[in-house]
């Protein structure tokens, strides 16, 4: 197997610099074991105008089949002959994706402490890949490479030059050219996406291979066309681990819109785990006055909205009279948890189609939302930034449109009564805000003036006489159409 990274350059910013850049130097030709053969790193050409870094990979297709005991890529066990004729030796694979990894590990994370300035700096890059099996042909090709910033050209390789006829083979000589890209980012376009393109892996894949593509891919897997195909291949069609990195992936892109990092909108499990301390009790009353609510309101078809681990999830599904609920959170992580703690996975069919949990974010219109009795949005708005909130509100009270929609959060008026709570403190440290009960009337009636709704209050908990109950209830029921559909 055989690649060749290449650069230009001029006497203040000499070529050479790409020594530095993959921590291999130009004037000497180097050797690493791998557990498949021998990488050799060589330069070519070295000069200030241009270098070119080769890595040639020795292929022992005998350690090959010992350790993948005849199985994987290279055919059935009884298939001897194929364990040992093919192409792996010579066409570009997951093993070659394996030695970029091992040879140019700190170049692929973008270290250099020789030339700082270079590694986070775009060069002009030119890649050449003699043979490069491509199930897609190139048309494929270009369609990964090419929204990544690279000039894309892949030629087929024809089955026999002497025959014509016969057509091309499955192969391409690929070139792929930038101004754009620092090195960094192409060792890793190349770490995904030759595996990708082989389809193929010579080792077998696990849980682990889902945080390498995750890392390999940050900051241009979760926004390519082809995510879906990178991932699902990547991950050799393991649906399980597919589905796994394509959550994780649109957790990310969530955080990118929003502009704000993952850890700050994956926060359901900590702030439910934390709740489920001392004020259990009230937790506990809270669903029991939400369940009261939906009662009386006729609702059958229910959303948890911002559904965390899927405690009140799971008390509607012991009720009956609720025919449908659907569980949303952005939190893939408190999904899984809500999964395991409703036991889905061993639910009967009468009860399973009754549940659904997918992952979404409240900040946008959802397609998926609208039609439903009843929306529940439980201890939520308090987690979100005040300017996010006229978007959540639009998502439900706009778009969704539910009959009946119930928001409950905390009074800050009670925070006085919560002896461990030191003053001035917020009840959890996600909470963006928590407003008295003026403010939360205030709010929830602007909404229902905007959207044709009417709105009640009701405490939940013990009322205090002066500072009133440790949380609020706004019950919004529909009355007509919203103030922008009578303008339009």
């Amino acid at each position: 197997m055989f690649l060749t990274i290449s650069t230009t350059g001029t006497p203040e910013r000499p070529a050479t610099d790409l020594g530095f850049l993959l921590h291999k130097h130009p004037g000497k030709a180097q050797a690493f074991s791998t557990s498949y053969g021998t990488a050799h790193v060589l330069y070519p050409e070295a000069d200030a105008d241009r270098c070119t870094a080769a890595l040639l990979l020795e292929v022992d297709a005998v350690a090959l089949v010992r350790r993948g005991k005849g199985k994987g890529r290279g055919g059935a066990p009884d298939a001897a002959l194929a364990r040992y004729v093919n192409d792996r030796p010579y066409a570009a694979s997951s093993l070659l994706a394996v030695a970029l990894s091992a040879v140019f590990s700190s170049a692929m994370r973008g270290v250099c402490d020789a030339r700082p300035e270079r590694a986070t700096a775009p060069l002009p890059l030119r890649v050449e890949i003699p043979a490069l099996p491509a199930r897609g042909g190139p048309a494929l090709v270009r369609a990964l490479f090419e929204p990544l910033g690279w000039t894309v050209t892949a030629e087929p390789v024809p089955l026999d030059t002497e025959f014509p006829q016969w057509g091309d083979s499955r192969y391409v000589r690929l070139v792929l050219e930038s101004e754009t890209l620092t090195l960094a980012a192409a060792l890793r376009h190349l770490y995904v996406l030759l595996p990708v393109l082989d389809d193929a892996k010579h080792y077998w894949v696990s849980s682990d291979e889902v945080d390498k593509l995750l890392r390999a891919g940050e900051g241009w897997l979760p926004g390519h066309p082809e995510q879906r195909l990178i991932t699902s291949r990547y991950l050799s069609r393991r649906w399980s681990l597919t589905r796994q990195a394509m959550e994780r992936l649109e957790l990310v892109r969530l955080a990118e819109t929003d502009d704000s990092e993952v850890e700050d909108i994956d926060n359901a499990v900590e702030a439910e785990t934390e709740e489920a301390g001392k004020p259990a009790p009230l937790a506990v009353r809270r669903r029991e006055a939400i369940v009261a609510a939906l009662h009386e309101s006729g609702a059958a078809r229910v959303l948890d909205l911002g559904c965390g681990q899927g405690q009140l999830v799971q008390t509607l599904l012991k009720d009956v009279r609720f025919t449908e609920i659907v569980g949303v959170d952005v939190s893939m992580r408190a999904l899984t948890i809500a999964s395991r703690r409703l036991k889905l996975d061993r639910m009967g069919e009468r009860q399973a189609a009754r549940v659904k949990l997918f992952q979404g974010s409240l900040a946008y219109t959802d397609k998926r939302l609208g039609g439903y009795d009843a929306a529940v949005l439980s201890e939520v708005i308090e987690h979100l930034d005040l300017p996010r909130l006229p978007a959540l509100e639009y998502a439900v009270f706009g778009a969704a449109r539910p009959r009946t929609v119930l928001v409950t959060t905390p009074n800050v008026e009670y925070n006085v009564r919560w002896e461990t709570l030191p003053a001035g403190h917020v009840r959890h440290g996600d909470h963006r805000f928590e407003w008295t009960r003026a403010e939360f009337r205030r709010w929830a009636g602007s909404v229902a003036e905007r959207h044709g709704y009417e709105v009640g209050f009701r405490p939940v908990g013990p009322e205090d006489p002066e500072v009133g109950p440790p949380t609020q209830m706004a019950v919004f029921t529909m009355t007509g159409t919203a103030k922008e559909e009578k303008a339009a």
